[in-house]
């Protein structure tokens, strides 16, 4: 999910390069939504296995 969000931060940043406005607008929301979305799941995830008793790293 981490490699989505930065393919379209990549893809957000070339679009904006090239004076796609609106197609850059969107990438950005899509890769800040995925990243938000990644995070989440992460703590998640660390807060899970601290509970079962098993290393968070």
């Amino acid at each position: 999910m981490l490699g989505w969000s930065l393919v379209f931060a990549v893809l957000a940043i070339v679009a904006g390069f090239l004076g796609f406005v609106g197609l850059a607008g969107l990438a950005a929301t899509i890769a800040k939504v995925l990243f938000v979305v990644f995070l989440v799941l992460l703590i998640a995830s660390f807060v899970l296995r601290a509970v079962r008793g098993q290393s968070v790293l």
